[in-house]
């Protein structure tokens, strides 16, 4: 049993959704987005509450009904509040810095890493050594910020990388000389 599945969604003020055959659109104050759903989990809208149901009890479609839920979820409270990541530069001479549409990282390697900024997220740099992205859509948000981490994740020896902002890196002893 989907126990996420079968909650339902309380729809704040400001936050209109509507289903188009598959696809369901959330319009809020922050703005819209789309997305299709799988045609075997039924939405029902009754004013500010939304409801999902499934045809029968197959473990696939027990995992549909608590995954579409939870996307529908994170749509609205894309389209209220946003959501945002910090990221942290750590190590010395690493830094970051916006040009345009490029974030450009100086990270250790002999040339600086140049990323194109998607058009969904916006980003921040305050200051070096701190990256901050936000955006209404939490996939794309999340992949993105992936993306930079991956280019230089944090190593478990002295730290050096980039990192989520409150992400604890588990440090590893070096070597032990005689």
């Amino acid at each position: 049993m989907s126990r996420i599945g079968y909650k339902e969604i309380d729809l704040p003020s400001g936050v209109e959704i509507s289903q188009d055959g598959n696809v369901v659109t959330v319009k809020g104050p922050k703005g819209t987005l789309s997305r299709e759903i799988s045609p075997l989990i039924k939405m029902t809208i009754d004013g500010n509450v939304v409801k999902f149901d499934r045809d029968a009890d197959t473990n696939k479609l027990k995992m549909l009904h608590g995954t579409t839920r939870a996307n529908v979820n994170n749509m609205v409270e894309g389209v209220v509040d946003g959501y945002k990541k910090v990221l942290k530069l750590v190590g010395v001479g690493y830094r970051a810095q916006l040009k345009g549409n490029k974030l450009i990282l100086t990270v250790g390697y002999s040339n600086p890493v140049e990323m194109d900024k998607p058009e969904d997220v916006e980003i921040n740099v305050p200051d070096n050594t701190t990256i901050e992205l936000s955006s209404i859509n939490k996939e794309h948000l999340g992949n993105f910020a992936a993306e930079v981490r991956a280019v230089r994740s944090p190593e478990p020896y002295k730290g050096k990388g980039i990192r989520y902002e409150n992400e604890h890196i588990i440090r590893k002893e070096g070597k032990t000389g005689k």
